[in-house]
């Protein structure tokens, strides 16, 4: 069977599964510890992985003298600015924008802190279960937030840029 023959793993190939399991490579792994994970041999996890590395995706690092590989941040942002100017208009992405801004002022307001890091110190003055894992909840879900709102901004500031060089010149 060759290495994009399909087999019992959900109708993907090798290939599919490890491409997928490498785009969730935020710590450096092994080709070892991809293989492990998607269940192909370590040749073919090396073979998938280095073509992510010669195409962007991926970066390597040398950990012990083995190659550890994981997703290359600045690759992803690009292509989530362009998945973002290609999926949603200007007015959609805007929206989207002053939505993130005005959650996080609520709750900045509601419990008085300015950032996610205050909020989940504030869980130590708490004794409630459920207020401390509806804290920690919201400190999670504002510290993406914040990691969104850049990646949102520079896709409505480099829309006109994106708009002008997608469209054909006919």
């Amino acid at each position: 069977m060759s290495d994009d023959a399909l087999d019992i793993h959900g109708g993907m190939t090798r290939g599919e599964r490890v491409r997928a399991a490498a785009r969730t490579l935020r710590t450096p792994r092994s080709a070892s510890w991809v293989a492990d994970e998607t269940d192909v041999s370590a040749k073919t996890a090396r073979k998938y992985l280095d073509q992510l590395v010669e195409d962007n995706v991926l970066q390597t690092v040398d950990r012990d003298g083995h190659t550890h590989y994981y997703v290359d941040q600045l690759m992803a942002t690009y292509r989530e600015v362009a998945r973002l100017q290609r999926d949603h208009d200007r007015e959609t992405l805007t929206e989207t924008l002053v939505s993130m801004r005005q959650r996080i002022t609520e709750w900045q307001e509601r419990f008085d802190v300015e950032t996610p890091g205050q909020l989940r110190g504030s869980i130590a003055s708490l004794d409630n279960q459920d207020a401390i894992a509806d804290r920690r909840e919201i400190a999670s879900e504002w510290e993406h937030l914040d990691d969104r709102i850049p990646v949102v901004r520079t896709a409505l500031n480099e829309y006109d840029l994106a708009g002008d060089r997608d469209t054909a010149q006919v």
